[in-house]
């Protein structure tokens, strides 16, 4: 196991694994909030879905990606 040569203060805040599960959650709320729209014109409702999306998405994406 490689050992950590980073100082402290140089430590990425996430890391690659979170921000890849964080990534595809926001695409997943972006992608719901969009079709929303198109299909009822509704901004509260297509923040709602996005909303919906984005945590759905991360809670799918935490489980499957190891």
């Amino acid at each position: 196991m490689p050992q950590n040569t980073q100082k402290p203060g140089q430590q990425p805040l996430l890391g690659l694994r979170s921000a890849i599960v964080l990534l595809l959650g926001v695409l997943t709320g972006i992608g719901a909030g969009v079709l929303t729209y198109l299909g009822q014109r509704s901004l509260p409702a297509a923040a709602l879905a996005a909303g919906a999306g984005f945590g759905a998405g991360v809670l799918f994406f935490h489980t499957i990606i190891g």
